[in-house]
């Protein structure tokens, strides 16, 4: 989807974390890893018919900085943009920006289904508060 024109945006959704921004993008880059690994081949990617298998591609990488992360499925194509960003009272803001096109009478089904429904929000909360709680976790020895 890279190559395409970026789709309408949808929301924002941020969090703070309190730690440097080279350890929220490791806890970052370890999720995002963890997820598209999980996802692939999975019941609902098989559903959907997600390009790539695992519902994501990584589209930019700007380490420590940006991580942009696109796919498209029957009913959609989108992108999830992750910024980090110094928060104004310390540790680092961690932003997801979701962009996504819904074509179609099957595809505005599918964003009522989804995004009206509030599911993404939750799912979106929910990536940041994982994000943030790996970030904060004190380095093992």
């Amino acid at each position: 989807m890279s190559t395409d024109a970026a789709p309408p945006f949808v929301d924002e959704h941020a969090t703070t974390a309190a730690a440097p921004p080279d350890r929220v993008w490791a806890a970052l880059e370890q999720y995002a890893d963890r997820v598209l690994a999980h996802a692939a081949g999975g019941t609902v990617a098989r559903l959907l018919g997600t390009d790539p298998p695992g519902g994501f591609g990584v589209a930019v990488r700007e380490p420590g900085r940006r991580l942009a992360l696109d796919g498209r499925h029957r009913f959609s194509r989108y992108r999830l943009e992750l910024v980090l960003d110094d928060a104004p009272t310390g540790g680092t803001r961690i932003r997801a920006r979701t962009l996504a096109a819904f074509p179609g009478v099957s595809g505005q089904v599918y964003r009522t289904l989804v995004i009206r429904s509030r599911l993404h929000v939750l799912a979106v909360r929910r990536m940041l508060a994982r994000v943030r709680a790996a970030a904060e976790r004190p380095p093992e020895p």
